[in-house]
């Protein structure tokens, strides 16, 4: 473990714990990458651990506990010190981390869009009734449906290569993943066509990486700064605060995406049914420098059309 001391000492040595799935591993060693560069001298080792949400494949994350499933295991590692920082994909940390800890780095933001993948059709409005899309995403599900009604959504969980498996073994005509992980992971070539925000807009954080420590170690708040991608972060402020202000979950269908526009943010966000039956969306822009103020004035524009009775609907 690095020792303790003041924020800006090089540290000799960081543990990074990661999910054992391909892309969560490629964005482990992206960030022992970076972190290496920065500090040479260090020795910066990746520890992989199986999470629940990993083992739970049977069942969609909605129904057996949430996002949080990915994440807890890691952050018992830092807890018990068997690591020192946690990488994340930034879509998969629930919008509330326990008391003592802290995403310390929000690194720059890859591809945001969500990408349509078919061995045999276009994009979506090419696909025929009945057609099989698969997707375990609520925020997708809903918004598939609320455009392409004649569409059979269909539950999707794994890892990328699995999902893709499925696609090839004939079980769905189309899936919809995130851009982001199939870049990373060197399959660009099975994206059929990339679907823009306004087609489907994307989660909370969707294309970025956070980078988790516990809050009582300044020492790593302070090396992990230079990681901080400020532009990114004020997007991810901005669409988090938009998601807690509407409890967003795994349960809750709703997408944010904001976008720095100057010196100001863009922020857009919807929140619907999860079979499409109602949903309403919006826009604000704001100063980039009151970034959470803008999520919570978004949802609340959207509370005043109709997300308020969505989300009671939602707990019933």
């Amino acid at each position: 473990m690095t020792s303790s001391g003041l924020s800006n000492s090089a540290p000799s040595r960081i543990v990074i714990v990661s999910r054992e799935s391909a892309l969560a591993m490629w964005q482990a060693r992206h960030v022992q990458s970076q972190l290496a560069s920065l500090y040479p001298g260090a020795g910066i080792e990746i520890t992989g651990v199986t999470t629940e949400g990993d083992r739970r494949l049977d069942i969609t994350l909605a129904k057996f506990g949430g996002k949080g499933l990915f994440v807890k295991e890691l952050e018992e590692a830092l807890a018990a010190g068997r690591a020192d920082i946690a990488v994340h994909s930034v879509k998969d940390v629930p919008m509330w981390l326990p008391p003592g800890y802290v995403l310390a780095a929000i690194g720059e933001r890859a591809d945001p869009r969500d990408a349509f993948v078919s061995n045999r059709y276009a994009d979506l409005s090419a696909l025929p009734a009945g057609a099989r899309v698969g997707t375990s995403s609520l925020r997708r599900e809903c918004q598939l449906r609320a455009r392409y009604p004649r569409l059979k959504i269909e539950p999707l969980r794994g890892n990328v290569s699995t999902r893709l498996r499925k696609l090839d073994d004939g079980q769905y005509d189309a899936v919809i993943l995130a851009a982001a992980g199939l870049k990373r992971l060197g399959l660009e070539d099975r994206i059929t066509r990339l679907l823009t925000p306004s087609e489907s807009l994307p989660a909370p954080g969707q294309g970025a990486l956070g980078i988790e420590c516990l809050e009582s170690r300044a020492d790593l708040v302070g090396q992990l700064a230079p990681l901080d991608h400020a532009a990114t972060a004020w997007c991810v402020a901005a669409e988090r605060a938009f998601s807690r202000a509407l409890s967003g979950s795994c349960n809750v269908p709703l997408g944010a995406y904001a976008e720095i526009e100057g010196a100001h943010i863009r922020l857009r966000g919807f929140v619907g049914a999860p079979d499409g039956s109602r949903l309403v969306s919006g826009e604000q822009k704001g100063s980039n420098k009151d970034a959470e103020a803008l999520g919570t004035a978004l949802a609340e524009q959207l509370k005043g059309q109709g997300a308020t009775d969505i989300l009671a609907k939602l707990q019933t």
